[in-house]
This record gives structure tokens, C-alpha cells and sequence, in this order.
């Protein structure tokens, strides 16, 4: 075939393929510009997932009936003038790319008033070029009708999926925009039936319960200052992170549940999801993943949104900065605010039980034998993997408990200011231990036990390749191992909590859980390492202990940056309140 220009409708079909995917490509580009006409009211409307019929209304300025017929070419738009005004973007769209994408791929009508004229106009587009045209009277704003879409396009027809698969892709557009901005009402209303409306009241946490549900919405802890406006001081390095984040014990099976915004612009970006999830680094199950909503604010000019042509992706120009700004803001929310997995009803969001008599109860729990718990020698399986520090000195993060006996050689029963609390010994130990190794070994004051023999470790088949790509974490984390011959080491040290139990079964231990937890971060590697380490040396379920080595462990518990779960992400302690004990005893 020899080399020519491409007819006009052809090239237009395929340039439309880049912006518009699927109903939800065309939804999204329609609710962009009913946002930058400054709309407070928009309304979706879907038949048959959006391949019939997709209208989209609001309130918005409208478009002036002289230049209805240029929105429709290709690269028309009034948001931009120069390649330079990319730098300070505030608008959603951009590229002028989106109606006469739309345009070449269905049948299109527009019904709009500029706010300032006293009439409209209704403009009919077919096969991108103009059907019909006359003046039409209503109030400002637009409606614009798509039909039949991919219509013309059989290829791209055939691979959309199922009516109630694309409704669903639908309905995430519509809430995401609803959650990046409260203070504007959604609808959507798909095949006759009402499926979702937002309130626009301007509050998230509204929004979070039409999304998500009031069950779910009751465990999201505010991230910021939620809907305050952003000040000089909030953010030094000009990134202001917001929004909620899930309490642990709220997980899911995947990440679909974090979603990111950057100047109220949805977006995807597997690097930051990451950082959210790495900040829930200990505090859940593996596999499973936390829900968030995370909004990031910074300068326009310090992020690229023009990267992808569906505007799914940026590029921030300090993308370390934004990732650490993220990390951390979500994990400053879980330690100050996550509450303790209970019986009966959830906690308020944010609140301990019985934080409002806090400090009236907290010296009558000290008389009650806390203040004796410092004199009491430790076993060896507990001394000096024990923290020192005590309740004066600790963030309120667990509140100060009495602990009254253990249950089944396995739970520590205590006391707290409203309730019963139930410390899985096992899984608090853990918790102490690696709180313990890792603040040594930032400090690098890791406590390091040399063997007078070394021990002669052999490795199976399986166990050969992580043991030699782990050779320095573990020397890093105390153990000194080096090759004698094929598939057997020598170690000649061990962290000081391992020393006292069998050092050689530990190690076997080691060995295998590295094998079976392999992963090709290094920083993930490492953290497996250190969690199974704490979990070899922690005191085990059916273990007794003393009435002064609960008191103790529950001591360190309390001083522990993360004290609700273990390293594996199981809970350490449950609570039972009060009025629940009241409740399940008829006392009510």
C-alpha cells in the first residue's frame, strides 16, 4: 500500500481512541468541564453502562452560543493559551481534546447557556461534524447528550464489557470527583434508577459515607487538617498532605480502595499507593491492604499533569519529597489515633475507649500496684528485650492498664480506664522485640551475643539462594554467617534475644521463613527478617509468666510507637468495654 494522508473522519477516530476508552473515559471528560465552568449541581445520567445514552447536566457558566460550534474542534479550549501556562495549571482540563473526541465516535448533542446571554443554543454533532443548530431557551449551564457510542467503531465496541460493568467504572468516576470535591453535589443516575447523590455540603466525611458507607466511613481517621484551607506553615516543603485513612483492622484483598489526589485531580500512581500502604508498614495482615484517601496539595508548576492523554498519571518534580510527605502523614495518623479492635460496637473514629476520664482514673490505676512494677527482676525469656521507660514518659497511646491474671497460659487480662482488656502475650512480645531492634538499630547500638563455637548451619536446596542474597541484612541484624562449603555456614554471632533459647533451631527458623517470604525489595527483605527474628525469640502462647512479667510487658506495651498489632499485623489486645460487659450481662 503506498504512503497517504489519512482521511480527516479516520485520523479523528483514531485520536479519539487515545482520550476516550471506554463510557467512563467519556463521563470523565464531560464532569472535567462542568468543574472548570465553575458548576455546583452535576448530574449523570447512563443507559446500558453508558453505550446508549450518557447525559451529563449542570450549572456551570455555559458556553457563549457564537463559540459552541468551536468547542467541538480538535485542540479548542479556554483553559490555556501558552505551552507556559502548563507550569501554573488550575483548571482539570487542558488539551481542548475532549469533545471532539467524543464528537468522533457518537452521536453528540449540546444544550447550553453562557450565564450572561439570555438565550442558548442546541448544537447536534454526527460523525464529528455539525447536523443541526438553532437557539434554545433554558437556564445557564449545559447539557450534553452522547449516543450510541463506538457505534461506528465495531472493533472498540466488542470489547467493552458487561452494561453493569461499565455502570460500576461509571460510578467510580462520579464518587471520586464527588470525594475531590464535597462542596459540589453528584448524581448519577443509571438506567432509570437513582446510584449515588452526594450531599455537597463541603464536608468529606459525608461524601466517605455515600462512597463507602457508614460502617466503613466510622473507621477512617482524618489525615491534616481535613477541610481546612492550606496555610503558610502547614507544609515547609510546599507539600500538604489530607484526607482519611483507614483504621487497621479496615482492610481489603487489593489497592483499588487507596485513592490519590494532587490539586483535587484524581490520578494513579503505583509508587505513591505504595507509600501509603508502607505506612501501614507492621499494622496489617500480609496481603492485605489498607482504604485511604489521600489529597496532596502542592505548587502547580511542581507537578506534570500532562503526561498521559486520559490525564490518569503526573510527574511531580520532587517525586522523594511527595512519596516521604505521604508516608508519613498516614503514619503519624494510625500511631497517634488508631483505636483497639473491640467486642460489640466500633469505636468512634480517631477515639480511645474511656480517653475522656483519662486522667481522673490514671492515678487510681497507678495506686492500684503500677507503681511497684519497676522492682520486680525479670525472667531471662523477658529482661533486657524489655525497653526501659515507663507510662510518664509515653505518648498516650494505649491507655494505662492493671493487669489482673492470665488466661489459658496465653492472655495477660487487664484493666483499662473504661473496659477488659485482652493482651495476646505472644504477639505484644513481638511487638516490644521489634520496636527494640529496630530502634537499636538506628542507633546502632544493636546488642550482639559472639559464640565461643561457631554453628554449623546446613541449608536444603530450597533455603541455598535466599540464605546467600540475605547475607548482609543478616549481619546487619547480628548474625555473622559465612560459607563452608556447599550449603552449609558457619555463624558466629546472633542478636542477644536469640542467645538465650536454641540459637541453632532459631536459625533453622530463619531459614526458612527468608525462603518462603522472599521478596525482591531489600528493605522488604530486611523487615521480613527482623519480624521473624522477634517472632522466634517472643515468649509463646502457653508460656506462664509471672504476675510481675505481665506487669512489666504490659509497661512496655504501652511505650511502644505501634502497640495495637504485631509485626505480622495481628492485633495485640482486644477491648471490651464496660457497657459491653454491662450489656452481655443484662445489666442495662
Amino acid at each position: 500500500m503506498p504512503i497517504h494522508i489519512l482521511q480527516p473522519q479516520v485520523a479523528a477516530q483514531i485520536a479519539a481512541g487515545e482520550v476516550i476508552e471506554r463510557p467512563a473515559s467519556v463521563v470523565k471528560e464531560l464532569i472535567e468541564n462542568s468543574i472548570d465552568a465553575g458548576a455546583t449541581d452535576i448530574r449523570v445520567e447512563v443507559r446500558e453502562g453508558g453505550r446508549s445514552l450518557i447525559r451529563v447536566q449542570d450549572d456551570g457558566r455555559g458556553i457563549p452560543a457564537a463559540e459552541a460550534p468551536l468547542a467541538f474542534q480538535r485542540h479548542a479550549t479556554s483553559k490555556i493559551d501558552t505551552l507556559d501556562d502548563l507550569d501554573r495549571l488550575r483548571t482539570l482540563g487542558f488539551r481542548g481534546e475532549a469533545l471532539a473526541s467524543i464528537a468522533a465516535v457518537a452521536g453528540v448533542t449540546l444544550v447550553t447557556r453562557w450565564h450572561d446571554e439570555q438565550v442558548g443554543v442546541m448544537l447536534r454533532m454526527m460523525d464529528g461534524r455539525e447536523a443541526a443548530r438553532e437557539p434554545r431557551g433554558g437556564p445557564a449551564g449545559t447539557v450534553l447528550t452522547v449516543e450510541n457510542l463506538f457505534a461506528s467503531m465495531p472493533a472498540r465496541l466488542k470489547f467493552l464489557k458487561q452494561p453493569a460493568t461499565e455502570a460500576g467504572l461509571i460510578q467510580q468516576i462520579v464518587t471520586r470527583y464527588a470525594l475531590a470535591y464535597p462542596e459540589r453535589r453528584f448524581s448519577l443516575v443509571n438506567d432509570g434508577r437513582q446510584a449515588f447523590q452526594s450531599t455537597g455540603s463541603g464536608k468529606l466525611y459525608d461524601v466517605l459515607v455515600r462512597v463507602h458507607g457508614l460502617e466503613t466511613a466510622r473507621q477512617m481517621l482524618p489525615v491534616g487538617d481535613v477541610g481546612a484551607e492550606p496555610r503558610a506553615d502547614d507544609a515547609p516543603t510546599g507539600i500538604r498532605v489530607t484526607g482519611y485513612a483507614g483504621v487497621p483492622g479496615l482492610h481489603r484483598s487489593n489497592r483499588s480502595y487507596i485513592t490519590l489526589f494532587v490539586n483535587h485531580r484524581w490520578f494513579q500512581d503505583s509508587t505513591l499507593t505504595y507509600a501509603v500502604v508502607q505506612a501501614y508498614h507492621t499494622l496489617l495482615p500480609t496481603g492485605r491492604f489498607p482504604v485511604a484517601v489521600i489529597f496532596i496539595e502542592v505548587d502547580p508548576a511542581e507537578v506534570d499533569v500532562n503526561v498521559h492523554p486520559t490525564k490518569a498519571e503526573v510527574r511531580f518534580s520532587n517525586g522523594n519529597a511527595v512519596f516521604g510527605a505521604v508516608q508519613r502523614a498516614v503514619r503519624e495518623t494510625l500511631t497517634a489515633h488508631a483505636p483497639v479492635p473491640r467486642f460489640g460496637a466500633e469505636p468512634a473514629p480517631g477515639a480511645w475507649a474511656g480517653a475522656e476520664d483519662w486522667a481522673a482514673r490514671r492515678e487510681a490505676l497507678l495506686g492500684a500496684g503500677r507503681r511497684d512494677y519497676r522492682q520486680y527482676p525479670l525472667k531471662p525469656e523477658l529482661g533486657d528485650a524489655l525497653v526501659p521507660g515507663g507510662p510518664d514518659d509515653m505518648p498516650a497511646k494505649v491507655p494505662l492498664l492493671r493487669v489482673v491474671g492470665q488466661m489459658g497460659a496465653t492472655y495477660i487480662v487487664a484493666e483499662g480506664p473504661d473496659g477488659l482488656y485482652l493482651i495476646d502475650q505472644h504477639a505484644a512480645h513481638e511487638r516490644i522485640l521489634y520496636e527494640q531492634l529496630m530502634r537499636q538499630h538506628a542507633t546502632q547500638t544493636l546488642a550482639v551475643q559472639a559464640l565461643l563455637e561457631p554453628l554449623v548451619l546446613e541449608t536444603t536446596t530450597e533455603q541455598q539462594p535466599f540464605i546467600a542474597a540475605a547475607m548482609e541484612a543478616l549481619k546487619e541484624w547480628g548474625i555473622a554467617i559465612e560459607p563452608f562449603g556447599a550449603g552449609t555456614y558457619l555463624v558466629r554471632s546472633v542478636p542477644a534475644i536469640l542467645a538465650r533459647e536454641d540459637p541453632h533451631g532459631a536459625l533453622h527458623e530463619l531459614a526458612d521463613g527468608l525462603a518462603q517470604e522472599a521478596n525482591p525489595l531489600e528493605a522488604a527483605r530486611e523487615s521480613a527478617l527482623v519480624t521473624l527474628i522477634c517472632k522466634r525469640a517472643a515468649v509463646k502462647g502457653g508460656q506462664p509468666l509471672t504476675m510481675p512479667e505481665m506487669q512489666e510487658m504490659a509497661r512496655q506495651l504501652e511505650a511502644c510507637e505501634s502497640p495495637r498489632t504485631c509485626p505480622h499485623g495481628r492485633p495485640t489486645m482486644i477491648f471490651m468495654s464496660a457497657a459491653d460487659l454491662a450489656r452481655n450481662f443484662d445489666r442495662t
